[in-house]
């Protein structure tokens, strides 16, 4: 480092950081607001900018995302003020040579996918912005503004980073035990890590976007619409908040032998080449409130995290591709969203080195999963075939909700040696949505929002009848050898306990209404429910074994009254059959994705043979 470069004695009021976070766009803010919860307390967002974003940029939050906002209590002021688009449409040139629809497909139709918000909730990226950092506030943690990332090196006792950045052109240097990159595309941070590369491409296609109001007869202006002109190329219509309406126009050559236009056409040009493509409909722009051009690229960084393994990167410095499906920030929001927890966990010691890797087994290769869906998606766009465009959406209609993302097999996802089921759990995809009804207070609820995210995992014991003497026997003896002083569990429960006592998670104002401590009455680290098709009136839940007697706002009943939107119980839809005696046992992250499933015979020694199943699954990635 510089011997110009001066030390702060304190950033944020701490003298070296846990985590410093670089950029305070979508990813950065969701790993912050997630750290802050967790009671990562010494967390530092540096960013360039002023201010958060006034307009335009990313602005599509696809089902999963809403959901994930769902499960952190920050999706209500969105869902009030966006636009929800329920449906696409698809304009081209038929044999008439007009202009004319060709199609119109429900986006997340109910038979094809299962998601609570079957929608994109369209809200520019300064709204998002605004929501995380209110709620980052309401924990005491703020964005440091104005300053730059300039670079980083290990510190002499290898445990620590040594930070340079630059604020008001003066150099500081901090000290942290980890780094993440969420500085988007031109990301210094991964400029900084030793052989990390962008590998991929871009194509010549050069895009503009116009954010603002419009005066048309054109009649799809409110949903989402592909139009495809076999000349002056295609446009992309979003409808917006505040009744804006943001195009995305293709800026193509005008013949084979000729360029497309230059990215930095104007923005008059640009809303020329708009009214071609949908004429004879008219355009009248009243107002643009936002205007940009981009280059279509799709990469992927070389690395998500360099060799000290305490340095990583999120959100667009670690992949980049077209906005056209509406994916950036969503994917940007769930690598965060996978991070956060492993560094919860490493922090407080409670982890093997081997659960920071999997952030960039599990997230590179989604990203690699994105670029492949987006080059197929936006070349389909430009090629203006609506029936292989539909097919394409329906295809991919997992992948672009969200709830098709999957994780293969690794220390964390164990879906090789899963027990048979019919329904449609798996290890390595998310949580399906389920309702059921909690005892405690006869609520319906669905069950995989109901237990707030405190950076535990959850574990669900699923049986028919609870009240059965076999399984009563073996759910009493799993009980006693889950809570023994020489189960792992037990033992890292313990050290978990003592570091959120010294780290206790950060509490907002509105946390006080959400008892949190309900859910954590037999661990810090685990939350154990109970579901089961038993009737109410048929037991109490005093009676149950210590486990789940301890736990009873995770007591759930698996009633008929309570089936979702796709007529299916619980039990019904995640394992499909369970027998009279049997018991299933699911593993769920942090993160909300299913790590591992069995099931059980009540009988005589499979409570053992359960509990070492149990334990030999989370001996993979903790410690005691």
């Amino acid at each position: 480092m510089a011997e110009e470069t001066q030390t702060l004695p304190q950033v944020n009021g701490h003298n070296v950081l846990d985590v410093c976070v670089v950029g305070a766009g979508p990813a950065g803010l969701m790993l912050a607001d997630n750290l802050a919860r967790f009671g990562i307390s010494k967390t530092a967002v540096v960013d360039e900018r002023a201010t958060e974003t006034t307009a335009g940029r990313a602005d599509g939050l696809q089902p999963k995302t809403i959901e994930t906002l769902r499960m952190l209590r920050l999706a209500d002021d969105l869902l009030r003020i966006g636009t929800k688009v329920y449906d696409i449409t698809i304009w081209g040139y038929g044999y008439d040579n007009a202009l004319s629809r060709l199609g119109r497909e429900l986006h997340y139709p109910e038979a094809s996918v299962d998601v609570l918000d079957p929608y994109i909730l369209l809200c520019h990226q300064g709204m998002i912005e605004g929501t995380f950092i209110r709620a980052m506030r309401d924990r005491g943690l703020e964005v440091d503004r104005n300053t730059y990332f300039e670079t980083y090196q290990p510190s002499q006792d290898g445990k620590t980073l040594d930070i340079k950045l630059k604020r008001q052109s003066e150099e500081q240097l901090i000290h942290s035990r980890y780094l993440v990159g969420c500085d988007g595309a031109h990301s210094n941070v991964r400029k900084a890590m030793p052989g990390c590369i962008p590998e991929g491409s871009s194509s010549v296609s050069v895009w503009g976007v116009l954010d603002g109001w419009v005066k048309t007869e054109f009649p799809d202006i409110w949903s989402k619409t592909i139009v495809v002109h076999p000349v002056h190329g295609a446009v992309l219509i979003v409808p917006r908040e505040r009744g804006m309406t943001r195009f995305y126009i293709e800026l193509k050559a005008d013949t084979a032998l000729s360029a497309p236009l230059p990215a930095n056409t104007s923005q008059e040009a640009i809303m020329e080449r708009a009214q071609l493509i949908l004429a004879p409909y008219n355009l009248e722009w009243m107002n643009i409130e936002w205007f940009g051009h981009y280059q279509i690229g799709q990469r992927v960084a070389s690395k998500f995290m360099d060799e000290t393994h305490r340095v990583f990167i999120a959100g667009d410095a670690s992949h980049t591709h077209s906005p056209k499906a509406a994916q950036g920030m969503n994917t940007s929001l769930h690598d965060s969203w996978n991070l956060a927890w492993k560094l919860n966990l490493e922090l407080r010691g409670l982890a093997k080195p081997v659960l920071l890797d999997t952030y960039q087994e599990e997230r590179r290769k989604i990203a690699q999963d994105l670029i492949n869906f987006d080059y197929e998606h936006a070349n389909q766009i430009a090629a203006g075939d609506s029936e292989a465009l539909a097919e394409n959406f329906r295809t991919n209609i997992g992948f672009m909700s969200g709830i098709g993302v999957k994780y293969a097999d690794n220390v964390l996802n164990h879906g090789s040696n899963m027990a048979v089921f019919s329904g449609v759990i798996r290890p390595g995809s998310i949580l399906p949505p389920a309702r059921a009804i909690r005892y405690v207070d006869h609520n319906p609820v669905h069950v995989q929002l109901d237990i707030p995210k405190l950076g535990q995992f959850k574990i669900y014991f699923l049986v028919g009848n609870v009240a059965g003497p076999a399984v009563r026997f073996f759910l009493g003896e799993l009980s006693d050898y889950i809570a023994s002083e020489t189960s792992l569990l037990a033992r890292v429960s313990n050290l978990a306990r003592e570091s959120y006592i010294e780290k206790p998670r950060l509490q907002a104002p509105e946390d006080l209404y959400y008892s949190h401590e309900r859910y954590l009455t037999v661990s810090d680290l685990f939350t154990v429910a109970l579901i089961t098709a038993t009737a109410k009136q048929d037991f109490e839940i005093v009676d149950l074994p210590q486990l789940f007697s301890a736990s009873p706002w995770t007591v759930y009943l698996d009633d008929s009254a309570s089936m979702d939107s796709q007529a299916t119980s619980c039990m019904a839809k995640w394992l499909g059959d369970l027998a009279p005696g049997e018991v299933a046992i699911i593993n769920v992250r942090p993160d909300d994705y299913v790590g591992s499933v069995s099931r059980w015979n009540a009988i005589e020694g499979e409570a053992e043979k359960a509990a070492e199943w149990l334990l030999s699954y989370y001996d993979g990635f903790l410690q005691a």
